[in-house]
């Protein structure tokens, strides 16, 4: 049975935080999570990630993020996001795009996974405050088109 993007990010829950790390069961940060479930649906990462600080070009101003996403992943409306998802999260009104999660449930009870410092990776409810810090959405490419 193939795993979905849903699934395999569950199987990080637990993962202590790490700030730059990707190993699952050791250390992961919010981009470990989504680099390490890239790893085992296409077996490698599409690029090498350079060291990034903590405040995720904050003082530059520069949507990273954001961009890396747009380039490796597909777009699409947040009000159509599915099980398996990549949301982006601004964490304050009009800073840069500096955290991210994969939807885990939709519908009446929404959730999200995800690497948050102090917890590890966890599944919260996509409660209005976190509804209300998601910028954009995205799909994974199918394997043909990454």
């Amino acid at each position: 049975m193939d795993l979905t993007i849903a699934d395999r990010a569950r199987s990080w829950l637990g993962t202590p935080y790490r700030h730059q790390a990707s190993c699952k069961g050791a250390g992961t940060d919010c981009l470990g999570l989504l680099r390490g479930i890239w790893r085992e649906v296409y077996g490698e990462e599409p690029e090498m990630i350079p060291p990034y600080t903590k405040d995720w070009s904050e003082p530059q101003n520069e949507e990273r993020l954001l961009d890396a996403a747009q380039q490796h992943l597909i777009a699409k409306p947040v009000s159509e996001m599915a099980v398996g998802d990549v949301l982006l999260f601004r964490m304050r009104d009009g800073a840069v795009a500096k955290h991210l999660g994969i939807v885990g449930r939709v519908g009446e009870r929404p959730s999200f996974i995800h690497a948050y410092s102090g917890h590890g990776v966890v599944e919260n409810a996509l409660s209005t405050p976190w509804r209300r810090r998601v910028v954009a959405c995205f799909s994974f490419p199918s394997k043909g088109d990454k």
